[in-house]
């Protein structure tokens, strides 16, 4: 913790940087715990506001413009590959999707506060073939907002902030066991979660194969089509004789269901 303070005290511009740069290319290393820091050294005159700003829109951009090339270059996939790592597999996609397709690119400017979202948001404007332009503009207000909030609340909480820093100084290794702890708990249970989740996927899902060989009986099933207008676009390929659904309001598009018919689902 002192050695975070003094580097951040002697560097505290480029750490701020790289901190956000790091953050916004996925690597799993916080950068809110610094910004409020970095908040606090502004109330105490030892970082200057607008710098601060600055180095902070331009490493989330930095993170960010990766991403967005790489789904305006690989589609869907990079999709598909940050959702299979995702901590909350569950959601990934499907959450993604919605927000982009309800608010379009203004949904970036909320991207950074919704978790998942956050990561997913860049790659997804590029597979949806969103402006380069029109991205970063976006993205550089989304980075301001985003930043400019730690940092306020460094700076009004600055002797708070001061307080929490002397409590872990005195606690010595016994706080970053403490950290430790609580940060390996989270994981341990979202890890559970996950497992959990891909566990009841495996129990109910069926294979190509199996599939083929069941279209190919009379009494053949029904195939639903839960992907959302945003994956259908990305990618138009569907099994065919699937009936699209929206899984928001499924109803109207189960009334095309024969009674009494065998379902198979599949979705992103």
């Amino acid at each position: 913790m002192d050695m975070m303070i003094e580097l951040l005290a002697k560097h505290g511009l480029m750490l701020v940087f790289l901190n956000v740069l790091l953050t916004q290319l996925a690597v799993p290393v916080p950068s809110t715990p610094t910004l409020i820091l970095a908040g606090a050294f502004v109330a105490q005159g030892q970082i200057a506001l607008v710098p601060l700003l600055a180095v902070a829109v331009a490493g989330s951009l930095l993170g960010d413009t990766p991403w967005y090339l790489a789904g305006r270059r690989y589609g869907y996939g990079v999709l598909r590959t940050l959702c299979r790592i995702a901590i909350e597999p569950g959601s990934c996609v499907k959450q993604t999707e919605d927000i982009f397709e309800r608010w379009g690119p203004r949904s970036l400017v909320a991207a950074k506060y919704v978790p998942g979202f956050a990561t997913i948001a860049p790659p997804l404007a590029g597979a949806l073939r969103l402006a380069f332009p029109v991205f970063v503009l976006y993205s550089a207000i989304a980075a301001l907002a985003w930043s400019a909030l730690p940092i306020a609340l460094g700076a009004i909480f600055h002797t708070e902030v001061e307080r929490a820093l002397a409590w872990l100084e005195d606690m010595g290794t016994g706080a970053a066991a403490l950290i430790g702890a609580v940060v390996l708990v989270y994981v341990g249970i979202k890890t559970v979660k996950r497992y959990m989740l891909l566990r009841f996927l495996r129990m109910a899902r069926i294979g190509a194969v199996e599939l083929r060989g069941l279209m190919l009986q009379e009494d053949k099933p029904v195939v639903l089509d839960a992907r959302s207008a945003a994956a259908r676009r990305l990618d138009p390929r569907r099994i065919p004789g699937a009936i699209p659904v929206d899984i928001d309001a499924p109803e109207a598009d189960f009334a095309l269901i024969p009674p009494g018919r065998d379902l198979i689902v599949y979705c992103s």
